[in-house]
């Protein structure tokens, strides 16, 4: 005997098949799951990536401006009247003290100095036989064979031949000192700057020849303005930059400063040597700098690592494993280096990107890359060791 079940209403049905369908479809799964957007992935960084912000020195100081100029040069100028006959070394060579840099003609000067070492040699004999003379009349006049006025005239022609002898050997000597400075030597160790003459040239007496500067030397000869030289002192520390040398910072100290200011500009000079290993290598540039006067406890911030749009300087902080824009308010520059005081937004010890990019997001997460080996090699390398 067969049982009969009732029908189920038609709607129940379609909605239980329906159900059944997408439990097993696998398909419908993944196309649900990419219909979902997925989170951004994090922005890596590089450890170079991020500045620890930490608390340093803000100097202030005077404005210095001036050129870079060597303090051992040689404006080499003609001592004789003659003709350039030939140039040894040209302009930017190197040279060694007591090398010959250009020869002048000496045809009349080694004439000159014949002439005068011929005189010497015949007043040498003339003032032989004068001598001769005398010690004979001397030893004929203790015999009484001749008189004491010839005695007397003998001397006087003795005399007379030793003050001829000694203006001929002071001839020689100025003849031979004359043709040595048709010779044009390297008066020290340098470097040629500037040659004003050619072979062929005519040189008269003081005609500038060459200029040779010894390039360790270089100072800045700067000036500071009247009204600021009060608070400038020996030894104070100067940094500065030099047309030409882009943001290369250099340092220096103050070694003179003039005792007068200029009657024109009311401006003081004042004289600053290089630290060593911090020496350009051309001279005659432009720089301008700060003299370090004061010097005050801040937190600093490199200009690397802040963004400005409009009135506003922000920098993209590193909080929680996010990047967060934080403005700042911002005090002095240090003129050293170009680092600004932060005055608030910061605090000492926090992580912000040291190159940020306009197409960071506020609140983007972040990811710091461990140190490859070698990085970390050489760090360990340039860390300095406790003996």
């Amino acid at each position: 005997m067969s049982r009969v079940f009732p029908a189920l209403p038609l709607a129940i049905a379609l909605a239980l098949s329906l159900a059944a369908c997408q439990k097993g479809d696998p398909a419908s799964s993944e196309a649900k799951a990419a219909a979902t957007p997925a989170a951004d992935p994090p922005l890596l960084l590089s450890p170079e990536d991020v500045l620890t912000v930490r608390n340093g020195a803000l100097a202030t100081g005077v404005v210095i401006t001036g050129s870079i100029q060597p303090e051992r040069r040689a404006d080499l100028r003609a001592e004789v009247s003659a003709v350039v006959l030939q140039v040894y070394k040209e302009n930017g060579e190197s040279v060694k003290r007591g090398d010959l840099l250009m020869r002048l003609d000496d045809t009349s000067i080694r004439d000159g100095l014949t002439s005068a070492q011929a005189s010497a040699r015949a007043a040498s004999e003339a003032l032989d036989q004068a001598e001769r003379q005398y010690q004979r009349l001397k030893t004929l006049r203790t015999s009484g064979m001749t008189s004491a006025q010839q005695v007397e005239d003998a001397e006087i022609h003795r005399n007379t031949a030793q003050s001829d002898k000694a203006a001929a050997d002071s001839r020689v000597v100025t003849a031979r000192q004359q043709l040595q400075r048709t010779e044009v030597r390297a008066p020290f160790d340098g470097v040629v700057s500037e040659r004003k003459t050619s072979a062929g040239d005519t040189a008269a007496i003081g005609k500038e020849l060459v200029k040779v500067i010894d390039p360790t030397s270089v100072r800045l000869d700067g000036f500071v303005s009247a009204d600021q030289i009060s608070t400038v002192k020996l030894g104070q520390s100067v940094s500065f930059n030099i047309n030409g040398y882009g943001e290369q910072q250099f340092t220096g100290t103050i070694k003179r400063i003039d005792a007068a200011a200029d009657p024109t500009t009311r401006q003081v000079a004042v004289i600053v040597g290089f630290d060593k290993g911090n020496l350009p290598s051309v001279s005659g540039l432009y720089a301008e700098g700060h003299i370090e006067t004061s010097s005050t406890a801040a937190l600093m911030v490199p200009t690397a690592a802040l963004m400005r749009n409009g009135d506003h300087t922000f920098a993209w902080r590193i909080q929680g494993g996010a990047l967060k824009k934080t403005e700042l308010t911002l005090g002095e520059r240090d003129p050293r280096h170009g680092d600004y005081a932060v005055l608030k937004g910061l605090a000492n010890g926090d992580e912000v990107l040291r190159n940020p990019s306009n197409t960071l997001k506020d609140g983007a997460k972040v990811k710091t890359a461990m140190a490859t080996p070698a990085a970390s090699a050489a760090s360990a390398d340039s860390t300095p060791k406790v003996k």
